[in-house]
């Protein structure tokens, strides 16, 4: 008779997103039980090595939002404790948490960016001679804050200086990008596969509308693309995916515009786990249950340095029967 063993569902932790996490930790824990685990959730704080050693857990399934959860500090001592844990490593959610290396990796790898330049506080004071002749409408956001609205979109040089200086509030590193217009899309990618995508709504001159915290969106007519458009934004998600190496569950966040090709835009390398949140959406339409999906992470928790684990969806997923059947795949809204 096998040994079951204790799984901690950490969430909560240190950043601005704590409630959130700990909704999502709660409903995680919640699904494993329900599925016949020993589960419960594991509140993060700056002593979480020694509640992990206190609780004896075996096996860490992560539900946190934002620093010092989802950049890697956690995935790194959760290695040096010997803990296998769900999701990405620690050198790929440092990378996605941070959205200038992101866009670094993406560009080395000839995937299409907004084309964007970094701000500093040593170089604040030259912004307007540095933003030169990049022009507007410009879209200011944090480098390392993770996922989340955009923090201001500038129309001229007095609206980028506010902007620059409301966003060190949240980091001491700014992006400037490039305003592409178009409808922003969410891609789920899980173990290397791209489930699906769901339609967040038009990214107007306010910036892109998202999702509530809660993820829902309500009702809404759903887009549509073409079966072609439609498996080209989910093999760009996969390759933006790949070239991270993230691992598990991911969402990139993508600008489709009708006049240009698809922008790449985020990559979430660890999606709120809240059955009405987006992945879980997305994950829902592949036929996934939530119930399922957190069955699947947990399958896949691991330490990186005992090796890489095969792609098992991969080969149990079958897009093309919607393909057939319609010639044309809704995208989610």
């Amino acid at each position: 008779m096998s040994v079951k063993q204790r799984i901690g569902v950490l969430c909560g932790g240190l950043s601005n997103q704590r409630d959130l996490s700990i909704r999502a930790g709660e409903a995680v824990a919640a699904a494993l039980v329900e599925r016949g685990h020993d589960a419960m959730p594991v509140f993060v704080d700056r002593e979480v090595d020694l509640v992990l050693r206190q609780l004896r857990v075996d096996t860490a399934v992560l539900a946190l939002r934002g620093r010092f959860g989802t950049d890697g500090c956690l995935q790194g001592l959760l290695e040096m404790l010997g803990v296998p844990y769900t999701g990405s490593g620690v050198l790929a959610s440092g990378l996605a948490m941070n959205r200038a290396k992101t866009k670094e990796v993406l560009r080395l790898h000839n995937l299409p960016t907004a084309p964007s330049y970094p701000v500093r506080h040593d170089t604040v004071e030259n912004l307007i001679e540095n933003h030169g002749s990049f022009g507007f409408p410009a879209v200011i956001r944090p480098v390392g804050a993770g996922p989340g609205p955009v923090l201001a979109v500038a129309h001229d040089e007095m609206e980028l200086e506010a902007a620059v200086d409301e966003a060190f509030r949240f980091d001491d590193e700014i992006l400037v990008e490039r305003f592409i217009e178009g409808r922003l899309v969410s891609v789920g990618v899980l173990d290397g596969l791209a489930l699906g995508a769901l339609d967040l709504g038009p990214v107007g001159l306010a910036g892109p509308r998202r999702p509530e915290p809660s993820g829902d969106r309500g009702d809404g007519q759903p887009s549509r693309f073409s079966a072609a458009r439609y498996r080209s934004l989910l093999r760009l998600a996969t390759l933006a995916y790949e070239a991270l190496g993230c691992e598990g569950a991911a969402c990139v966040e993508m600008v489709v515009s009708e006049r240009c090709n698809e922008v790449l835009v985020d990559v979430d390398a660890a999606p709120l786990l809240l059955p009405t949140a987006v992945f879980p959406r997305i994950a829902a339409t592949a036929g996934l249950s939530f119930s399922d999906l957190v069955d699947d992470l947990l399958a896949g928790a691991r330490l990186r340095a005992h090796g890489h684990r095969k792609n098992r969806r991969a080969t149990q997923l079958d897009f093309s029967g919607p393909e057939r059947r319609t010639g044309m795949l809704s995208v989610a809204h």
